[in-house]
């Protein structure tokens, strides 16, 4: 089950609170009596309208028409304000407009757009009040209510930036762990099966030598126990020379290392799906390393909350698939790790592709 985000609650209770705060202006005609009938309700709908479409489907949009729902949910709200001036709570519809702004628009941008509604905020105080007074002071108060809420995204947004760069960079360092800790086993299996064949081998050659030297000069009832013998060292010999081979032929387990770098990832769940063995040292290295880099990837530039892994081995090739559910930016910009990885999976003779659509996806195939 895919969690709910915090953030996803916050625009759930946003978009909840602007509806509310306009509903009794528009079921009462106290505040608009002076205006043509359709005019504040048309105004409050139109806000309404690119408020939900600006939150929630802006990020599945080109960025020119977000920006220009966005542009129109600036004018629209303040038209709703200064066309009913003495509803007193409607202000609050633009702290909802400059926290938005604050997630689509650089900071010089997000400054302009509270100053602009500052600016909205104090002519309608002055509408309503004739105050100069109330009306610095209105303007003051919601001046510092919007500038709170665009200082407080973006230090969220700081944070979670921060948090996915140490993510990534821990995923990073359990990758190299997961490697060196594999190379480390492959090089004490190694170093254990030349002791093995050039030691006991070795003395277990020499002994059956001996026997065969021993069984032509043994007499009965001595040379049954000589033949014995003979057959024991090399029974002996064949297993020391199997279990030599076998020590060779074991491969790192990729199953382990890959569940070892994607667990417990926080913001990310990986789901694994492998089905490939007898795979050379080689091969198990460059697809941690591809795992490494699509992990790290979705991480730092997806924004996904899940991502799919599958590796399959189908004949004398390996294919890694992965897709994650975020929103990759298209078209797509190959950064110094996924060129990396290109180059790393050429080397070996294999072949890369990526898609964006909606999530990003890549194709990698290795000989196995």
């Amino acid at each position: 089950m895919k969690r709910v985000e915090a953030t996803t609650w916050a625009g759930v209770f946003s978009t909840l609170i602007c509806i509310v705060v306009g509903l009794p202006v528009l079921f009462s005609d106290a505040s608009t009596a002076d205006l043509p009938p359709l005019l504040w309700p048309s105004a409050f709908v139109g806000f309404i309208a690119a408020l939900v479409a600006a939150t929630w489907f802006g990020w599945s949009m080109p960025r020119a028409i977000t920006l220009s729902i966005f542009g129109a949910q600036v004018v629209l709200g303040a038209a709703v304000v200064l066309l009913a001036p003495t509803a007193g709570w409607l202000p609050i519809l633009l702290v909802f407009t400059s926290t938005l702004g604050a997630y689509l628009l650089g900071p010089a941008l997000t400054v302009a757009v509270v100053v602009l509604n500052t600016a909205v905020i104090a002519c309608a105080a002055w509408l309503a009040t004739e105050s100069l007074g109330s009306t610095i002071m209105g303007a003051l108060i919601y001046a510092f209510l919007q500038f709170g809420t665009v200082f407080w995204v973006r230090a969220g947004e700081r944070e979670t930036a921060m948090r996915r760069e140490l993510t990534a960079a821990h995923a990073e360092l359990r990758a190299a762990a997961a490697l060196r800790e594999s190379s480390s086993r492959a090089d004490e299996r190694l170093r254990i099966s030349r002791e093995l064949h050039d030691l006991i081998g070795h003395q277990l050659t020499v002994l059956a030598l001996e026997l065969e030297v021993a069984s032509h000069q043994a007499e009965p009832p001595a040379l049954e126990h000589v033949e014995r013998a003979r057959g024991v060292a090399r029974d002996l010999l064949a297993d020391v020379r199997e279990t030599v081979g076998e020590l060779r032929r074991q491969t790192p387990d990729l199953v382990e290392m890959l569940t070892e770098i994607t667990a417990e990832l926080p913001d990310l769940d990986v789901h694994l799906d492998i089905a490939a063995d007898d795979l050379s040292d080689e091969v198990s290295t460059t697809l941690v390393r591809c795992t490494q880099e699509v992990v790290t990837n979705t991480l730092r530039h997806a924004d996904a909350t899940e991502l799919w892994i599958s590796i399959r081995r189908e004949g004398d090739r390996v294919t890694l698939l992965s897709e994650d559910d975020g929103s990759a930016s298209t078209p797509l910009v190959m950064g110094n790790g996924l060129r990396g990885l290109t180059e790393r999976v050429e080397s070996h003779g294999g072949t890369v592709t990526f898609e964006v659509d909606g999530g990003f996806r890549m194709r990698a195939e290795v000989p196995a």
